[in-house]
Formats: structure tokens, C-alpha cells, sequence
């Protein structure tokens, strides 16, 4: 494991992508943070209160199953900027009329944590920082003692048949490079977690146009390798597409 960002990722390319708007998360984010839910099954301790950082990204949908399980939690639903934490709000507020409302605890939706929650919920976030250990030191640093981490992220099998693809027509890659498990549960005890425990899962998707692809993959994210092609037809700011 190396002890810098990692290579392959352009930190502005990783800037930009976290700037983009926001409507609602990808299909793949919300059946990732579903399945991720499920393992919570497997702790006894039940959160008093937690962090769900970025939900809009990660996944509304999540929230709720999450609200749902823990329907007395005090819950910080984290965004970086002004426009998500207003869409946010919107998406999460309850009309006065339903009982939701009026029983359970209130979702505070702000820019940073004030004070460290027994749970701290990311989805689908990790594999696009440029800084992936400082964004692991603040995970910790929103955690009580004794409080767990619940965190999904892509591995390095994702796009194996498109980078194989690439590199058949001597393309530049289509994508960053996905760590490895081993060096996140190293980057998490080097951060104070201890005992991190991994799990991995392939999921396959299939499409039945390369149109129906591309538009999965924009949404998924974009390809944050500094080694991508430098300049497309679209614009500023949209060279870094999964595609050629």
C-alpha cells in the first residue's frame, strides 16, 4: 500500500466530478447500499444516532430502509454543498399531516459534523476521492469511540471487459484504478479503525445497447485517470465520460 493519493486519479478530475448536480442517486448505488443495509443484521449494537454521508449520491432510497431500521437514531445527513444540502432537505422532509412526522427523530442535513455519531454511513463514495485516506481520517473523526464504519466502494474487477476492450483498440484506459480491499483495511487501521472487516461481492449487469451502457457508466461516475483523453466535443468539463 502506498502512503500517497492514489496515481492514477486527477485531482481536479475528482474536484469537478464532486461539483456535478445531483437529481438522484444511480440504480447500482441504491441496490448497493440495499445489500449493504442487510449486513447490518449482523450487529447487535443499535445506533443512538449516525452520519449518512453524501445521501444524495449515495442513495435516498438507502436513507429510508436506514430510517426505518433506526427510527429513534438522531441522523446528520452530510453534503458539501449548499444545492445538495437544499435537495436533500426537500427529498427528506415529511408532509405535517403524516405520522412520520410526528413521531421519531429529525434528520439534520448540514455541511460538516458538529458532534461524533455511533454510525457513520458512506455508499459508493470512496472510489472517487483523490485523498482517499484523509476522507477515511474524517469518517473517523465523525465516529464516537467505539462507534462503526459502513462503507461500500467499487473494486478492482470493475470494468474488467471494458478495460479489456480499451486496450484491444489501443485506447487510453477507460477508468482510475479501483484499490484493492486489502489496502482499504490498511488505510483504515493506519487511520485508528480497528478490526475492519471486508466484504466483497460481484454484481453483473448486462445491456442490450452500448447507449443503455454509457448512460449507466455517466451516471455511475466518470474516469478520473489523468491518463484519459484530454479534450472532447461536448465541452469543458466533460472529457472525463467513461467512453472513448
Amino acid at each position: 500500500m502506498s502512503d500517497h493519493r492514489p496515481p492514477t486519479i486527477d485531482p481536479q478530475a475528482a474536484r469537478r466530478w464532486q461539483r456535478l448536480p445531483v437529481d438522484v442517486a444511480p440504480w447500482l448505488h441504491e441496490e448497493v447500499a440495499r445489500r449493504m443495509q442487510e449486513r447490518l443484521d449482523w450487529i447487535k449494537r443499535q445506533p443512538e444516532s449516525w452520519v449518512h454521508w453524501e445521501p444524495l449520491r449515495g442513495g435516498l432510497q438507502a436513507h429510508a430502509l436506514l430510517a426505518q431500521r433506526y427510527p429513534q437514531a438522531q441522523c446528520v445527513a452530510l453534503e458539501a454543498t449548499e444545492s445538495a444540502r437544499q435537495r436533500v432537505a426537500q427529498s427528506l422532509a415529511q408532509p405535517w399531516w403524516k405520522p412520520q412526522s410526528w413521531f421519531g427523530a429529525k434528520v439534520e442535513v448540514a455541511g460538516e459534523v458538529r458532534q461524533p455519531a455511533q454510525m457513520v454511513w458512506s455508499n459508493m463514495a470512496l472510489h472517487m476521492s483523490a485523498d482517499p485516506q484523509a476522507l477515511i481520517q474524517l469518517w473517523g473523526e465523525a465516529l464516537q469511540t467505539d462507534g462503526f464504519l459502513m462503507f461500500s466502494c467499487l473494486g478492482p474487477d470493475t470494468l474488467k471487459e471494458l478495460r479489456a476492450l480499451y486496450q484491444s483498440m489501443h485506447w487510453p484506459v477507460p477508468s482510475h484504478d479501483f484499490t484493492d480491499m486489502h489496502d482499504w483495511g490498511d488505510m483504515l487501521v493506519a487511520a485508528g479503525f480497528a478490526e475492519p472487516v471486508m466484504d466483497v461481492e460481484h454484481i453483473t449487469l448486462t445491456f442490450d445497447a452500448p447507449q443503455r451502457l454509457l448512460q449507466e457508466l455517466r451516471g455511475l461516475g466518470r474516469n478520473l485517470n489523468a491518463a484519459r483523453f484530454p479534450v472532447c466535443e461536448d465541452g469543458p468539463g466533460t472529457n472525463s465520460f467513461w467512453m472513448p
